[in-house]
């Protein structure tokens, strides 16, 4: 009897990811009849239903999420088999998946990827953004290969490395009475309307903790979903909210209707750092990778 094959595992997993057979087969590089055939003969290999079909939807039997979640594993391993060996050739080569929190590429990738281009011109980065609960199961699932995000973090598995610290900025309306002021204590906070982002951003417990002593009102009825959102509302005159120094400098330090403001010494941090799977065959890499961001951070 013939073994299960990692094509046909690869397969279903894009079956699952996109619940639609033509995408999967887009996604892996057949054709549509090709995936459907491979996958019922795997269907008949394992004596069970995997896939419910139906004109309309496309759903996994229970069996078959179940499959699906060994099938990540097996795949991922086998991915780490072939790293490993081109790492071994030439650790500094090839595809490096990269995962940054929302509040962080955005800003921190204009200063650091040409210093990475020039250091480093054999890796490839493939960049992507994802919050940090998302994040950390695509880091444990072999998913990504290393993840930019703010410390600390459940490291179930998973090694980090501190890269560097960011002091919060204030950002308010334009015209509002601290723009009078050189530098802002986080007393000076008290009693204002503050605007943060939705729930699942690490940012908005970071910023909830810095006014912790404060009685400060966050705005209920507005939860932004990204920095730029929130910049729009403080232009508004709707309140005032926290952003990291990178986010605040350059062409995002000078957006229309509102003025940024450091935090007099010693101002509130967030410290951002490194995150890998402890088994990966990138360390050398990723840990490359790590000491140009560390170094070209705040260039």
């Amino acid at each position: 009897m013939a073994d299960i094959k990692l094509k046909d595992l690869r397969y279903l997993v894009a079956v699952a990811d996109t619940r639609h057979f033509g995408r999967a087969a887009e996604q892996t590089f057949v054709s549509q009849p090709t995936l459907s055939a491979q996958l019922k003969k795997l269907e008949d290999y394992l004596g069970v239903q995997l896939i419910e079909r139906s004109p309309k939807r496309i759903a996994l039997t229970p069996t078959g999420e179940a499959i699906v979640a060994r099938a990540r594993q097996m795949i991922a391993a086998s991915d780490e088999i072939v790293s490993l060996a081109r790492s071994s050739q030439d650790p500094l080569a090839g595809r490096i998946k990269l995962a940054l929190l929302p509040t962080i590429g955005p800003y921190l990738l204009p200063h650091v990827a040409p210093r990475i281009r020039k250091s480093l011109p054999r890796l490839e980065l493939m960049l992507y953004e994802y919050q940090t609960g998302p994040m950390l199961e695509k880091l444990q699932a072999g998913e990504l290969d290393v993840g930019i995000l703010a410390l600390p973090v459940d490291l179930d598995g998973l090694d980090t490395r501190e890269l560097y610290r960011e002091p919060f900025t204030v950002a308010m309306p334009a015209r509002h009475a601290l723009t009078n002021r050189k530098s802002i204590r986080i007393d000076d906070l008290e009693g204002e309307t503050l605007l943060l982002l939705e729930d699942g951003h690490c940012l908005r417990d970071q910023a909830l903790e810095v006014c912790s002593h404060l009685p400060v009102n966050e705005k209920q009825d507005f939860r932004a979903t990204s920095l730029e959102t929130l910049r729009q509302m403080v232009a508004a005159g709707s309140g005032i909210t926290l952003l990291p120094e990178l986010a605040s400098r350059g062409a995002y330090g000078g957006a229309r209707g509102v003025s940024i403001r450091p935090f007099a010494h010693p101002a509130p941090v967030r410290t951002i750092g490194a995150v890998w799977r402890k088994s990966s065959a990138r360390k050398a890499a990723i840990a490359a990778l790590a000491t140009e961001i560390a170094k070209h951070a705040f260039a």
